[in-house]
């Protein structure tokens, strides 16, 4: 059975037939509870309440005197120290009129003080003070359920959580949180050549970045990495691999494998598949490819390095930041530096580097294998399909990466 050619050709219609095929996975997640060291930048799945007032019990904003204003009224004033309380669990003793007691920040307020004066504001030591600045009942005291009551809203649902939300969490004593699931992704990358990284390589291997690179952008965008694997040129093997990833991912991404030459294992195995595989107008990352494997979307990339990134980029990663509520990449119009050529009909993603602010120059050649300077740049330069020549000045869209 042969694989069908994809039906998109530009860079537009296949990010869309992208998006249709992983948008059902994505929007399926379950939930899960999770330990707040787990939690950051997960996503509250339901309406968090407070399972307690805030602040927890009466106390001081400040270091100084628990008093009663109305002794403090007239000032100065010197009043006997009968007491201090300390930041820690205790039931202090009510406080007698005309006395005051030390108190300490986050301290219980005793009952019979209705504010706290600060310490810069009194003089004296040992048993008695002299306040020099009236208050008024309530001032520097904070009272119970005052930031938030037991039952009211502490998180709502469908937010990114960040340190603050953890600390809110943590103030009312949960020590866990109901988020919901990661999108769940895994990564095989396909070539007999492809060796890990840190073996010692024998002519004609080399070292498998890909996967490296596909997991690392995984995690990067708020994904779960469920497999990263690699496999030689055996469809017996791929199908095996992606079988397995199926059982235990919502998304499998392959790269390599979907070009036109022999041994391109990946194509033939989506021929079986009744999988899609083509070249879009794109530059680089023109052989793109899409499958499903027992309900589970799978996307082809290139496995040229740079390649199956800029696909990553351009395809996979808008989607997962949109799921895992991150901001899209960061597009702007730059002043591009010197003169750029590119090929008719293509849109290509040139490798940038931003310098002076506002202006961007080619970092290396439009190969797609030039991991190199890829490395070296921090944006993707944008060049239409109908546009061949850039000229120094001209303004360029570039995407940050």
């Amino acid at each position: 059975m042969n694989t069908q050619e994809l039906l998109a050709t530009t860079v537009d219609e296949h990010a869309e037939l992208v998006r249709a095929l992983l948008e059902p996975a994505l929007a399926k997640r379950g939930t899960e509870t999770v330990l707040l060291a787990d939690a950051l930048d997960r996503i509250t799945a339901a309406v968090v309440l407070s399972p307690v007032d805030l602040p927890l019990f009466r106390n001081a904003q400040m270091d100084g005197f628990a008093v009663l204003s109305s002794d403090v009224a007239t000032v100065p004033v010197t009043l006997p120290v009968v007491g201090e309380i300390a930041a820690r669990a205790t039931t202090p003793g009510a406080l007698e009129p005309g006395t005051v007691v030390r108190i300490m920040t986050g301290a219980v307020v005793p009952e019979g003080a209705d504010a706290v004066v600060p310490l810069e504001d009194t003089d004296g030591e040992g048993d008695s003070v002299t306040v020099a600045h009236s208050r008024d009942a309530g001032e520097y005291v904070r009272e119970r359920g005052s930031d938030l009551h037991e039952g009211d809203q502490l998180l709502p649902a469908g937010i990114r959580l960040a340190p603050r939300h953890l600390a809110a969490l943590a103030a009312a004593g949960l020590s866990s949180v109901d988020v919901v699931v990661r999108p769940r992704v895994a990564v095989v990358t396909t070539g007999a050549e492809l060796v890990r990284p840190g073996r010692e390589v024998e002519l004609g291997e080399i070292y498998d970045s890909n996967l490296v690179a596909l997991s690392a952008a995984l995690r990067s965008v708020g994904a779960e990495v469920t497999i990263a694997t690699r496999v030689g040129d055996d469809v017996d093997a791929l199908l095996a691999a992606l079988q397995d990833a199926a059982s235990t991912s919502d998304i499998i991404i392959t790269s390599g494998g979907i070009s036109k030459g022999e041994y391109e294992v990946v194509r033939e195995l989506l021929g079986f598949l009744r999988g899609t595989v083509g070249e879009i107008a794109m530059q680089p990352g023109g052989p793109q490819a899409t499958a499903d494997i027992a309900g589970i979307p799978v996307i082809g990339f290139p496995g040229n390095p740079v390649s199956t990134q800029i696909s990553f980029e351009v395809f996979i990663a808008p989607l997962l930041r949109e799921a895992s509520l991150l901001p899209a990449a960061q597009k702007r119009m730059l002043t591009l530096v010197g003169d750029v050529s590119s090929v008719e009909g293509k849109r290509q993603f040139l490798r940038g580097k931003v310098v002076d602010g506002d202006r961007v120059e080619v970092v290396a050649g439009p190969g797609s294998h030039l991991v190199a300077g890829l490395a070296a740049s921090d944006v993707l330069i944008d060049v239409p399909a109908d546009t061949t020549e850039l000229g120094d000045g001209d303004s360029v869209e570039t995407w940050t990466l």
